[in-house]
């Protein structure tokens, strides 16, 4: 960062934008101008990165009642950046920032969890329980701490997400053009993301492909409910079986598309609920694996590659030692 002062004002270069401060303290508006870097990218996304350790729900605030302003106007929270844009971020205080602290044991098992890295891309095995970005009473998650531990990678974006219970492969990108690769190939469908789901009874199904929209509805407090319905977006998972049990069958599980909750509502539509799934599972069910030592969902993404254009990306993640051990008493 440099600075210069001319006339009382301030000015630095910060990587990806400019800012012109009346004063030098951070607690200042601050004025920056969008770089071709950080064109196309969602403003609450890039106000989350610039601006570190703020929870997300200030965020959304600041947003909301018109604080921040792009060219001089308001703007919504899925505003997309352009090249040339000028902002105005309010002032923050200090307490603000602080509640967004990380812990070192969050940041310790986050770091622990990374098990593939590019000049592209980052894969994290992500434990069950972490989720991938702060909101909803969530100060911050894996996106978030990522930033923190990786001040110089300046553009880290999630490639896609996880439900917070279910852990796995989650791809992160370090660079705006592998992030817009890696989307452009989800929407063609030509990223292979498959799963390890424990489900309740004796898989007899084989091979199956369910081709089953579903629609979401929003609860009071945010809380989000998934069901099969016919006016629905589509939805394709394509279950294996791996190994069957009178109780319990193991299932590899392909997704073509990455619907909320869409793997838990195939799975307990089809009759076979996911071990651990307290929403759409089996009470029953669920108390039995706990006797087993079962003490979360039993949903493991387990591998996800694609084509990148420097080079083909495949990652395996392997189950930790609590799933591992809840098969061996199967």
């Amino acid at each position: 960062m440099h600075f210069r002062a001319e006339k009382g004002l301030f000015f630095s270069k910060i990587e990806g934008f400019t800012v012109n401060n009346p004063k030098s303290s951070s607690s200042d508006v601050r004025f920056e101008t969008v770089s071709a870097d950080f064109a196309g990218q969602r403003i609450d996304n890039y106000l989350l990165r610039v601006l570190k350790g703020v929870p997300r729900s200030r965020i959304y605030r600041i947003l909301r009642k018109g604080e921040v302003r792009v060219n001089k106007g308001r703007v919504k929270p899925e505003y997309r950046l352009v090249e040339g844009d000028e902002l105005r971020i309010p002032p923050l205080r200090m307490a603000e920032r602080e509640q967004g602290v990380i812990s070192p044991g969050f940041l310790e098992t986050l770091k622990s969890a990374i098990i593939f890295e590019t000049d592209r891309f980052i894969v994290v095995n992500k434990p069950a329980g972490m989720a991938v970005h702060g909101g909803s009473g969530i100060r911050h998650g894996v996106i978030e701490a990522l930033r923190f531990l990786r001040p110089d990678d300046k553009a880290l974006e999630l490639v896609h997400r996880l439900d917070r219970d279910t852990s796995g492969c989650l791809v992160i990108a370090k660079k705006r053009s592998a992030l817009r690769r890696a989307h452009e190939l989800l929407r063609e469908g030509r990223v292979d993301k498959r799963y390890l789901a424990l489900v309740r009874g004796h898989w007899d199904l084989g091979r199956k492909r369910l081709d089953l929209p579903l629609k979401t509805w929003s609860r009071q407090g945010g809380e989000r409910t998934v069901a099969v319905d016919a006016d629905g977006k589509s939805a394709v998972s394509i279950f294996r079986p791996v190994t069957m049990t009178r109780k319990a069958s193991l299932l590899e599980v392909k997704i073509e598309t990455g619907r909320t909750h869409q793997i838990r509502v195939h799975a307990s539509y089809s009759g076979h609920p996911v071990a651990g799934d307290t929403k759409y599972g089996d009470e029953g069910f669920n108390q039995d694996m706990r006797r087993l030592g079962l003490n979360r969902m039993f949903l493991h993404a387990s591998s996800i590659g694609f084509d990148d254009d420097e080079m083909p990306l495949h990652v395996d993640c392997p189950l930790d030692e609590a799933l591992g051990n809840v098969l061996e008493s199967l």
